[in-house]
Formats: C-alpha cells, sequence, structure tokens
C-alpha cells in the first residue's frame, strides 16, 4: 500500500514537471524567459521547453500593431491660445527584449513624448494654422515619436490628431464668423443669379428688337420690291400699248376722289392740271378737234369758259354725261381755289375783286 502511493507521488512529479517543461506559445505572441533572474531568451510562438523551477516566463507581449489613444492634452499655440489635442498611436512590438529591458513603461513613455512634441510642433503655430496642419502634425509627430522609439524595440506606424478643441470663447467667434461667411457667399450668389438674369433678360431683349428690324426690314425691302415692280409693269404697260393723253387724263380723274376718302382728310389741295384733264375728257367724249387750242377767258377773270360744241350731230347721252361731269369738276375746281385764296389771305385784308364777285 505504501508502494503504491509512493508510485503515486512519482508519477504526480513527473506529470507536473512536464507540465512546467513545456510552454506553447500563441501565434503572434512572444514570451521572456529569465533564468535566475536574468534575461535568457524568447519563446517564438509554437512549442517550447524550459528548466522547471529554474527558467520562468517574465513578461508576454502581443507582437500585432495595436492603438493607444491618449487623454486631451493642453498646448499653447503661438497667438497664446489654449486648445486641447487628443490624439491617436499606431504602433508594434519589433524587439520584445527591449520593450521589457529598455523602458519602464512603454506606453507612458510614448504618451509624454508625445505631449512634449506637440508643445514644441503647435507652440510654433497660430490657431489657425493648427486647425489646418494636420498632416504636418502627424508627419512631425511620426518622425520625434520613431526616433525616440526605435530602441525601446517599438515601430511607431501612425500619429493622427483625432480632435483639437479651442476655448469655448474661440469656438463662439468661429461660429459667427463661419456664419458670416456662409451669409456673404449666399449674398454674392444671389447677387450673382440676379446679374445673369439681368443680363439674359437684356440679350434676350435686344436679340428679339434686332430680329424685329430684320423682319421689318425684310419686310419693307420685299413691299418696296414689289412696289417697284409694279410701277415698272405698269409703266412698261402704258408703253408698250402706246396710251394717248386721253386715256391718261380720265385715269388721272379717276384717281383723283381717292384723295379725300382718309378719315382725317379735312383739307386737301386740287392741283392745277385738273381742268386740262377736264378738257381732254371732253374732248375724247365729244371728238373735238379744236379744243387744243387755247380758251378765252371768262369776263370776272375766273376759269376758261368751257366752249359750246357746234356740231351738228345730236349728242349722245355718253357725251352729254361727259359735260355735266366736267361743268361739276371746274366748278369744284373753282370753288377750292377760292378757298385756298381766302385762307392764304392775310386777316383784315379786303377781298379782291374775284372774290366779291363770287
Amino acid at each position: 500500500m505504501a508502494l503504491n502511493i509512493l508510485f503515486a507521488a512519482v508519477a504526480v512529479l513527473v506529470v507536473l514537471a512536464v507540465v512546467s517543461t513545456v510552454r506553447i506559445v500563441p501565434q503572434a505572441r512572444a514570451y521572456n524567459i529569465e533564468r535566475f533572474g536574468r534575461y535568457m531568451r524568447t519563446l517564438q510562438p509554437g512549442l517550447n521547453f524550459i528548466i522547471p523551477v529554474v527558467d520562468r516566463v517574465n513578461t508576454k507581449y502581443d507582437m500585432r500593431e495595436q492603438v493607444f489613444s491618449s487623454r486631451p492634452k493642453p498646448v499653447i499655440t503661438e497667438d497664446n491660445l489654449v486648445v486641447n489635442i487628443d490624439t491617436v498611436l499606431y504602433y508594434q512590438i519589433t524587439d520584445p527584449r527591449a520593450a521589457a529591458y529598455e523602458v519602464a513603461d512603454y506606453l507612458q513613455a510614448i504618451d509624454q513624448l508625445t505631449v512634449t512634441t506637440l508643445r514644441n510642433v503647435i507652440g510654433g503655430m497660430d490657431l489657425e494654422r493648427t486647425l489646418t496642419s494636420r498632416e504636418e502634425i502627424n508627419t512631425r509627430l511620426r518622425g520625434v515619436l520613431d526616433d525616440a522609439t526605435g530602441k525601446w524595440g517599438i515601430r511607431v506606424n501612425r500619429v493622427e490628431i483625432k480632435a483639437i478643441d479651442p476655448p469655448p470663447s474661440i469656438k463662439e467667434a468661429m461660429e459667427k464668423q463661419m456664419r458670416a461667411e456662409r451669409d456673404k457667399r449666399a449674398v454674392i450668389l444671389h447677387a450673382e443669379g440676379e446679374r445673369q438674369s439681368r443680363i439674359l433678360t437684356a440679350e434676350g431683349a435686344r436679340q428679339q428688337a434686332i430680329l424685329e428690324a430684320q423682319g421689318e426690314q425684310q419686310a419693307r425691302i420685299l413691299r418696296a420690291d414689289g412696289e417697284a415692280q409694279a410701277i415698272e409693269r405698269v409703266f412698261q404697260a402704258v408703253h408698250s400699248n402706246n396710251a394717248d393723253p386721253k386715256l391718261l387724263a380720265y385715269k388721272y380723274l379717276e384717281v383723283l376722289p381717292s384723295l379725300a376718302k382718309g378719315e382725317g382728310n379735312t383739307f386737301w389741295v386740287i392741283p392745277g392740271e385738273l381742268t386740262q384733264a377736264v378738257q381732254s375728257v371732253t374732248r375724247a367724249f365729244t371728238g373735238d378737234t379744236n379744243a387744243d387750242a387755247p380758251r378765252p377767258a371768262s369776263d370776272d377773270g375766273g376759269e376758261p369758259a368751257t366752249p359750246e360744241i357746234t356740231s351738228g350731230t345730236p349728242r349722245s347721252d355718253a357725251v352729254r354725261a361727259a359735260d355735266q361731269a366736267a361743268e361739276i369738276a371746274a366748278e369744284a375746281v373753282a370753288s377750292a381755289r377760292k378757298e385756298a385764296e381766302a385762307a392764304a389771305r392775310p386777316p383784315g385784308t379786303a377781298p379782291g375783286r374775284r372774290d366779291r364777285e363770287g
């Protein structure tokens, strides 16, 4: 019985010795081994063996890239404004031995180094440049931290500024400035829109006026060309058909009444050639060949008397109608001339003999 207990105790000791001898290191991990308090080696991922009681695991490190976010730190700018800057650090342990034995607390050391570097960098910038130069600040921080942490077995991959918080009074002033800038841009855009609208409206009115003027010009040209062609054709027709003075005088009398057709024509002038036109028409209907001779004037100085027709041939109805038209035209001419002379005479002037007799 005692022997069995002894064998069981030895077996347990052997199992404990084997368990304490084997060390399994996970992937992307590193263990620092000390022997009697002195650094011996670093265990790599996988199955490793150590000497029980003599060797012990001092520190365990994660070899993956890690993120460290620091608390906001007050920094004074060049224009004496206090801003709180919050940074984010991306780092990776490259040498577990140096990380364990070259620095006591590498995270605290990196945090304090970040604060001092930020104060040096931001101290040479004003607030506006600080807010707009994040890339420059990140680059300078990364350069300083990478040089300092290299001997600690740590590589700084990236440094990012998470937030830059100016004082509340500065925030309020910046918000007012931004609001004023937005209002200014809105007013400018509105004015530009009004200006462009007026320009386009004026341009459209100009184009419309030009097109209307061009259309009116073309219409007048076409009307003038039509009238010219009509006059030319009439002229050619008259000359080609050998129209005698009798036909021309008749057409003259036929067009003359159109002078008084207008609604506003309260006064119109009868040309002096009307008498000759009447005589031509009379000769055309009576066949008088002696009508071209000068006609004696009347005793009262008025229009020349119309000669009586002595031909023995009885007059037809057309001839009598022509005589009546000629007499009416002559009376109208005499009356129009008297009215014209009376209108042209100065006020207070006595009428002449012809006016009294009329």
